[in-house]
């Protein structure tokens, strides 16, 4: 058991982070790539004003038409994603972690704030499979490894949360959580959860494309 906890929690740690860093790298260079290649008109109307314009719009809740139609989703959306960044960066423990591997820290969460927000997770991606399950439009558009991507972003925070709560072991369930989140890492470049790179690019060409092409607002 120890050698494994010596494993995942270094050299493994240090291949995720590798493969995330890299991944994304090869992600946007590709992208911009094969803009240059196929579609190099579109650096010719991109636009920050209608970027940020675009971009503001979409990250604040309710501000579009689609926000404000489906005022559930958007209010889980909005919360999932607000969680999902707060606990891993402000939790305690990967702060102590930080802090005896480079001698940085910053403030905490309360654990009991942190352990709210581990549930809120937990309990958002439920729900994104309870919609897509019973959900006809979204269901529809619905592939295996869509289940697969959201048992990946799930599984940080179940295996988490057993594990502060020590629940079936606490050092199996540590590991399991360490790794867990290593899988997410080297996930995100590669699966639909590369829209956390992708998505800051869409907005501007979406917005760049409506407010200096088509002269209209892209919400």
């Amino acid at each position: 058991m120890h050698s494994v906890y010596s494993f995942v929690t270094g050299p493994m740690v240090w291949v995720a982070f590798g493969v995330f860093v890299a991944g994304c790298l090869f992600r946007l260079v590709v992208l911009l790539s094969q803009v240059s290649r196929k579609e190099p008109f579109i650096f010719s109307y991109m636009n920050l004003k209608w970027s940020l314009r675009s971009i503001g719009h979409w990250i604040v809740p309710f501000a579009t038409v689609n926000w404000r139609r489906h005022p559930v989703l958007t209010v889980v959306t909005f919360v999932f994603h607000i969680c999902l960044f707060l606990v891993p960066i402000f939790l305690l423990s990967h702060i102590v972690l930080v802090d005896e591997a480079w001698s940085i820290s910053w403030a905490a969460l309360p654990d009991g704030l942190a352990d709210a927000l581990t549930l809120t997770v937990i309990a958002c991606c439920l729900f994104f499979l309870v919609r897509r399950i019973r959900s006809p439009e979204v269901k529809f558009v619905t592939y295996p490894s869509d289940y697969v991507i959201l048992a990946i972003v799930a599984a940080p925070f179940v295996t988490g949360f057993l594990a502060y709560h020590q629940w079936f072991g606490y050092p199996v369930m540590f590991i399991l959580h360490v790794i867990a989140g290593e899988i997410m890492l080297i996930a995100i470049p590669f699966t639909r959860l590369s829209h956390m790179l992708f998505a800051v690019f869409t907005r501007a060409y979406m917005g760049s494309e409506f407010g200096g092409v088509r002269k209209a607002k892209d919400w």
